[in-house]
């Protein structure tokens, strides 16, 4: 062995630097906090468990929000603009004729994953509107938000307004409980079902 060569001091290994962890958003946790409300409900919506999920200090939370109250808000704000003004927008872009956006909007219920898991978010949001009167404002103004969008539809098919709101609020009422009652019926039942709404609701009334 060379004496020389066992003389000189081991280099150490350098350790491979870190990766640098991607700054957390207010979106981050609008969406952890819908999360939970989903999984556990409105009770676990605070600031230790979310940031727990998350894997950060209670100190992240507070460089975007208020107080927990302040996160709150912003998670019915998000719910209102992804599921009510976004759709409708969407809907109404999609073409003038009405026929084609009737049969848009009974076929939302349907659409696969999405559709669930709006479903499954919608009832969190709507059993938290029970009990707080901030939860159940929203939900007040996205459901007035749907229905006038389903009147507009109905409008533009020839009925007149009374005839038109109340057409609208059947078809929505319908829309909540297929998306509710999703298990009940085989797919092809509720294919029935949803070809019955629609030919029903354009059928004009024998006076």
């Amino acid at each position: 062995m060379n004496p020389a060569a066992a003389a000189k001091p081991r280099r150490r290994a350098r350790a491979a630097p870190r990766a640098a962890k991607t700054p957390l958003t207010p979106e981050t946790w609008i969406d952890a906090a819908t999360e939970v409300l989903v999984d556990r409900g409105i009770d676990h919506v605070r600031v230790d468990i979310l940031a727990g999920e998350l894997k950060v200090t209670r100190g992240s939370f507070y460089w975007h929000f208020r107080d927990r109250e302040d996160l709150l808000r912003r998670v019915l704000k998000a719910w209102g603009e992804r599921a009510t003004e976004q759709l409708t927008a969407r809907l109404a872009r999609a073409g003038t004729d009405a026929q084609a956006q009737l049969r848009d909007v009974i076929s939302l219920p349907f659409r696969g994953r999405s559709a669930a898991r709006g479903a499954r978010i919608e009832l969190a949001i709507r059993a938290w509107a029970r009990r707080d009167e901030m939860a159940r404002k929203t939900v007040d103004e996205a459901d007035a938000s749907r229905i006038a969008y389903h009147e507009e539809i109905f409008a533009t098919l020839g009925f007149e307004a009374g005839e038109s709101r109340s057409r609208a609020f059947l078809l929505y009422s319908y829309e909540v409980a297929e998306s509710l009652l999703h298990r009940q019926g085989t797919p092809a039942q509720r294919e029935e079902r949803r070809g019955f709404v629609e030919r029903l609701l354009q059928q004009a009334l024998v006076r």
